[in-house]
């Protein structure tokens, strides 16, 4: 490695570097260590499930769905355990984490100015990109106006350092010794959660942008993963997040992994939740029917296509097209549909039976665009892999 090399490497951040490889260290050896020579009580496994579950759902539903993204609005008592969780988390203020979110997603994949670019390799966008002061995730609190106005995020903010030591170190010595465990529970529920609770949330941040599947959108290298997402309370459904990011959902099927959703939702049953945004499901029907679109066209631009002769390959493509033409008139009713109904909403707000036909007039969009997602998922099965070159 040359000089220059060597010396444009930004410089190592040592406190982050320093705490990552200690607990590392500690949780590969000595927690299994200790448990084979002492044991852990019921106490240490309980609480490390509790704060596992409480740090995980504090970013997730907090940091994340909440300040990140507004996807929603939630009672003070709710952002408060947020706010102490959040940072017994330890991946740093409200303020810190949300603004470098938002700026991934402004800048996904944008080397130079997304914090944790995907594009710069697994190992940068899992946890090297917190290793060195990088000139990509430099602080900057331009897009955080509204995070700066709450008195909540401001207080976290500054006091951020006393509340990690009370919760990281206050909380499990003190439940240890309460339960005549010191050492199992400090070792259990503070050093083995923390670490756990990095790693799974850096996985959204690397593994999320290289392994899985791109149902909704390729444009970036956001994807979704089933088993990320239920190592991260709903998390790994990352394609559909990036494209829909407003939405407080993650997952939108009814068997996708994504308890973070239904804490949301289950919050605002009794009130401590509210105005929870979703994205109409004519627009999610659209955005998986477009990528279907965009596959297969792109299947039968290859040049060979094994097995098949050009009048099929012809014949397929005027199907494709076909579908493609009802797919732009479906569209175009929609957008029809809904511009009426916000040009309509006074009378809208007046008239109850407009409302309901409204949503049959929706719900039967959205049924005609699944029910084309399927025939196209059938037409691609029948375009064979393309055939190697002679």
């Amino acid at each position: 490695m040359s000089d220059s090399t060597v010396a444009a490497k930004p410089p190592v951040n040592w406190v982050t570097a320093i705490l990552f490889a200690t607990t590392f260290a500690v949780a590969v050896t000595v927690v299994p260590w200790y448990g084979i020579v002492h044991g852990y009580s019921a106490t240490a496994w309980v609480f490390f499930f509790v704060f596992l579950a409480a740090n995980g759902f504090s970013i997730t539903a907090g940091y994340h769905r909440l300040w990140a993204h507004r996807t929603y609005e939630a009672h003070w008592s709710v952002r408060l355990v947020f706010m102490i969780f959040g940072a017994m988390a330890l991946q740093n203020s409200i303020l810190i984490w949300a603004t470098d979110h938002r700026r991934h997603h402004r800048f996904v994949d944008d080397n130079d100015a997304d914090p944790y670019s995907a594009k710069r390799g697994f190992w940068f966008s899992h946890i090297g990109w917190m290793l060195r002061f990088y000139e990509s995730g430099k602080q900057d609190f331009s897009n955080g106006k509204d995070l700066q106005a709450d008195p909540l995020v401001r207080f976290q903010h500054r006091f951020y350092v006393p509340i990690v030591l009370v919760t990281n170190v206050g909380f499990p010595l003190a439940i240890g010794w309460m339960a005549g465990d010191l050492w199992g529970v400090f070792l259990l529920a503070g050093v083995l959660r923390l670490v756990l609770n990095h790693h799974f949330t850096f996985f959204i941040n690397s593994l999320a942008h290289i392994w899985g599947t791109q149902p909704y959108n390729d444009n970036n290298t956001a994807r979704d993963n089933p088993v990320l997402a239920f190592l991260t309370y709903g998390e790994g459904y990352h394609n559909f997040h990036h494209i829909f990011d407003r939405d407080y959902r993650n997952a939108v099927r009814w068997w996708q992994w994504d308890p973070t959703k239904w804490l949301i939702c289950s919050l605002s049953w009794v009130g401590l939740t509210r105005k929870l945004q979703k994205v109409p499901d004519v627009t999610i029907e659209r955005a998986r029917l477009a990528m279907q679109f965009k596959r297969a066209q792109a299947a039968l631009d290859r040049k060979r296509i094994r097995g098949l002769q050009l009048p099929q390959v012809d014949a397929l493509r005027e199907r494709v097209a076909r579908e493609y033409e009802s797919f732009q008139a479906t569209l175009a009713e929609w957008s029809r549909l809904r511009d009426e109904w916000y040009a309509n909403t006074r009378q809208r707000m007046a008239q109850r039976w407009e409302e309901a036909s409204f949503r049959t007039q929706a719900r039967e969009i959205r049924y005609r665009l699944r029910m084309q997602r399927r025939r196209m998922r059938l037409l691609i099965a029948q375009i064979p892999s393309p055939q190697p070159a002679a």
